[in-house]
């Protein structure tokens, strides 16, 4: 089966594609670092024949059985890339990885199309059977995230849904301010005005019921749906992996 990489930390994509590359069914055909690299590589490929090569002038773009995408990424997110990938290619399967385990993350991924999810701390043996299951058409979700979702189906600890009062481009918005992208920014990201970023900004203030950027920060990290570090914690066998250069696309 056929696998894009989407990750926007170098180390994390060099280290999954070295440990699939020893799966005799597995084959690495990109590694990608955000939903616009993914988005722009599936407008490439041919979505109506999935064993076909599309060749571009410089590079190959096949399009994958399995996207295997971080759900925590600069820019437009897991949860919108998610989305926005099954409508360019509905035949493809994404599996979400993320370092939180907990939280929003988890049931916005999968709400959102995800087949499967895991978290970055499992063996490598639960990443190669996810990605098989997946493959085969059924749902994959790391168990003890699975328990979660069982008990809070919300994810949000006993809160409600509170993000899930957000709109969809009100959770956008909430996202890169909490990566720490200004209002000039997400305007010209998003394509909209700095005066209608405002207006989003303020209806997710309201919503969520505080008054600072801040106070979102605090609010997203303590549900999930932002990491209180940057850093990942990776998989285990990251520590036997020897670095080396990135190639974007393998053919």
């Amino acid at each position: 089966m056929s696998i894009l990489l989407v990750d926007d930390h170098e180390l994390v994509r060099e280290g999954v594609a070295r440990l699939l590359g020893d799966a005799p069914d597995m084959v690495v055909v990109g590694q990608l670092s955000s939903g616009e690299e993914v988005l722009e590589y599936i407008s490439h490929a041919d979505s109506n024949d999935m064993n076909s090569d599309i060749y571009s002038t410089n590079n190959i773009y096949r399009m994958p059985d399995i996207i295997l995408l971080d759900a925590r990424m600069p820019g437009l997110g897991g949860i919108e890339a998610t989305r926005e990938i099954l409508k360019l290619a509905p035949e493809c399967k994404v599996v979400a990885m993320s370092s939180v385990a907990s939280g929003v993350i988890p049931s916005q991924m999968l709400r959102s199309g995800a087949k499967g999810f895991i978290t970055k701390s499992v063996p490598v043996e639960e990443l190669l059977k996810a990605i098989r299951v997946v493959n085969e058409g059924d749902h994959y979700v790391t168990p003890s995230v699975a328990t979660r979702l069982a008990v809070d189906p919300f994810g949000d600890d006993g809160g409600g849904g509170l993000f899930d009062k957000l709109s969809r481009r009100e959770l956008q918005i909430a996202q890169m301010l909490t990566d720490g992208k200004k209002v000039s920014q997400i305007s010209i990201y998003l394509g909209l005005s700095p005066k209608t970023v405002y207006s989003y900004r303020y209806r997710i203030f309201e919503k969520l019921g505080i008054r600072s950027d801040v106070e979102l920060t605090i609010l997203a990290v303590k549900h999930g749906l932002a990491d209180d570090t940057r850093e990942y914690d990776g998989l285990p066998s990251f520590d036997s992996i020897v670095s080396f250069p990135a190639k974007q696309l393998i053919s």
